[in-house]
């Protein structure tokens, strides 16, 4: 019994080491520390990517650029999934989630994509919603957002689901709730509570696409994915990012509206707390705001968790090149790069990418999975 017990132990070590985890404050994998390097492949097709057979039409575009990415140095990729719900998950008349898609390909269209990034050594982090344009036509997204029922009925029958089916794939780097919430938030609203009141974004540009919710509900959203995702496999790791590090911070006279207690707060579900978090920057007529992360370092923003800057490029790079942000943003502490996006300006960033691909002081980029 108790050789039994030995092997069992050994043979258990491996795999919590093989998978990516969050250590002492820095992503580790097959036991060392690494920062994810890479970039943003959000669409082939906007919403029309995975789910009813879309992946195997979109698969012969997709896979050529994990292995530009992989030959470029990188390690990671950040891929969209629902957008605003135009096809997946299958909804019905009332608004209620009845499956991750209609047809039922959903979930081995996920591993699939995985088991193809996999071969090229990529982590991919796929990003459910999308909150940067308002194109919520049925109200599906919203409906999931002000219902909590109709939200339960989407873990229920999809999230879950999704998360099962590829729970402890080697290259599922994490899971990413949405993109750019903020899009959407109603800035200037008064409440007594810190994680409710978005006074401080008051014209920062937050509502660009429609004033349309409060965090009180949005805070729910991600609360309750995020438990959902932990429940289903306790090894996941979840993310969300945020358009601004202005509404991720208690720092700069701003609120940290994503921390524990306030996710917690909202939503009720202990479990419901992100591993890390994922800023994007883009500069303003040529400048960075105050609080962009290419003018301070990691440590200045008081999070105590990894921060991968999520998106950037050099279009909209305060006057630095695509190389100098990779480098920026590798030696300034923070966990990750990710740039946007690798179908619309890829040659650009794989310079970047490859810029910093053998560089080890703040984490090591090259991963064997």
């Amino acid at each position: 019994m108790k050789i039994a017990c030995v092997f069992l132990l050994v043979a258990l070590v491996p795999l919590a080491s093989s998978r990516l985890h969050i250590n002492n404050g820095h992503f580790v994998l097959n036991g060392q520390r690494v920062f994810l390097s890479g970039g943003n492949l959000p669409w082939m097709s906007y919403g029309y990517d995975f789910g009813d057979g879309q992946w195997q039409r979109n698969k012969d575009r997709i896979e050529p650029q994990f292995k530009k990415l992989h030959e470029a140095g990188g390690n990671s990729m950040r891929f969209w999934i629902h957008m605003q719900g135009e096809t997946t998950p299958a909804f019905n008349d009332q608004g209620f989630v009845i499956g991750p898609d209609k047809q039922g390909t959903m979930l081995d269209d996920m591993k699939d994509m995985l088991d193809t990034a996999k071969k090229y050594n990529i982590l991919v982090f796929p990003c459910l919603w999308n909150a940067a344009v308002n194109q919520d036509s049925h109200n599906r997204l919203n409906g999931l957002i002000k219902d909590p029922h109709k939200l339960q009925s989407y873990l229920d029958k999809a999230l879950k689901p999704m998360v099962n089916h590829v729970k402890g794939h080697p290259a599922l780097g994490g899971w990413d709730l949405m993109n750019e919430p903020e899009g959407m938030m109603i800035p200037d609203v008064h409440n007594e509570s810190s994680c409710y009141d978005t006074t401080a974004l008051k014209n920062s540009g937050a509502g660009w696409a429609e004033k349309k919710y409060l965090y009180k509900d949005m805070l729910r959203f991600f609360n309750w994915q995020a438990a959902a995702i932990k429940t289903t496999d306790s090894g996941a790791l979840v993310t969300m990012g945020v358009w601004n590090p202005k509404s991720n911070t208690d720092h700069f006279n701003m609120n940290n509206h994503y921390s524990d207690f306030c996710l917690r707060k909202a939503g009720g579900r202990q479990k419901g707390v992100f591993d890390f978090y994922q800023f994007h920057s883009y500069s303003w007529q040529g400048k960075w705001d105050e609080v962009a992360p290419f003018t301070h370092k990691a440590s200045d923003y008081g999070l105590h968790k990894p921060i991968v800057v999520g998106e950037f490029w050099e279009q909209d790079g305060g006057g630095m090149d695509i190389i100098e942000m990779f480098k920026y943003v590798y030696n300034n502490g923070y966990a990750g790069a990710w740039s946007w996006h690798l179908v619309q300006r890829g040659d650009n960033q794989r310079k970047g990418i490859a810029a910093i691909k053998d560089k080890t002081s703040n984490g090591k980029i090259p991963i064997s999975l």
